[in-house]
């Protein structure tokens, strides 16, 4: 079993995402609708926190450095409209394991438990 931590305020643009992800109840999916929500969240297990392009007023990226200082050891994945290499730029040194568009469906959820599974 895994489990995810989605943070968003848009939470119905990541149903799919989570269906795909709960991968027939065997993983727990945990929503953060808050930086102070997430923050709590990401204190105990997590395995992937899912960071949507902004939230709260402030962007993925900053998000995710806060994300490493509360749990080190969970991966990252971040919703993003930049190019490839743009994206790469803006999240260098922060060990983000996958760019997600603003939608993310269930091959986006294979893709992410893919990498995961190649990780472990």
């Amino acid at each position: 079993m895994k489990k995810f931590l989605i943070i968003t305020q848009n939470a119905g643009n990541f149903l799919r995402l989570a269906e795909g992800l709960s991968d027939k109840n065997t993983n727990v999916i945990i929503w953060a609708d808050s930086l102070t929500v997430a923050h709590a969240a990401a204190t105990g297990s997590i395995d992937l926190v899912i960071i949507d392009e902004k939230v709260d007023g402030r962007p993925g990226p900053d998000i995710a450095k806060d994300m490493i200082r509360v749990n080190a050891m969970a991966n990252l994945a971040l919703v993003s409209g930049l190019s490839p290499e743009d994206f790469h730029e803006a999240t260098e040194g922060l060990g983000v394991m996958a760019q997600m568009p603003s939608c993310p469906d269930e091959k986006d959820a294979e893709r992410l438990l893919s990498i995961l599974t190649a990780l472990s």
